[in-house]
């Protein structure tokens, strides 16, 4: 090789990554079959959240759908209280489940999703037999203190009435 050639050539270029031989397109799922529960969780948390959001935008549209001039306009466009309404939620949903499915299969989000899988195959879960006997312990300790401080409540309420603080008399004097 010529010294010209050398001068010529790039050195530091990458090279440009040929397109992976699994790619699928946009619809692809990143490493599929990894972190699924996770995954599936994530999934209903964000459907959850998106059922929500199209409920609260749903009554919002309908209310404003409702003014005579939103209404007359819908009417000249043959789009009637309460298609209007749907037609928006329907065009929320669809936007909001493609931002979901995007942000779910970057690498980055994904791989997080997976690593928590991983790790959650790793806890020490407890039995069923110690999850209650734990869930007693709590309970009882919960009922024992209301009872403490409903007895307190009582004390101090005798004692600020006889010390002229309360007018009204506790309900186990009976004046």
């Amino acid at each position: 090789m010529s010294d010209a050639e050398d001068a010529e050539s790039p050195r530091n270029e990458r090279p440009t990554p040929s397109p992976a031989s699994d790619s699928g397109g946009y619809f692809h799922i990143y490493k599929k079959g990894q972190g699924y529960w996770t995954r599936m969780g994530t999934v209903a948390g964000a459907g959850l959240l998106g059922l929500v959001t199209g409920n609260f935008l749903y009554s919002e549209i309908e209310r404003q759908l409702s003014s005579p001039p939103v209404d007359a306009f819908m009417t000249k466009i043959h789009l009637q209280d309460p298609r209007g309404a749907y037609l928006l939620v329907a065009l929320f949903a669809l936007v909001y489940s493609l931002l979901v499915y995007h942000f779910m299969n970057k690498p980055a989000y994904a791989d997080f999703l997976i690593a928590t899988d991983s790790e959650m195959k790793k806890v020490n879960w407890t039995t069923q037999k110690e999850l209650m006997g734990s869930t007693k312990i709590v309970i009882g300790f919960v009922f024992v203190m209301a009872v403490v401080l409903f007895c307190y409540d009582l004390f101090f309420q005798l004692i600020f009435y006889l010390l002229g603080v309360l007018k009204t008399p506790p309900f186990f004097i009976g004046h």
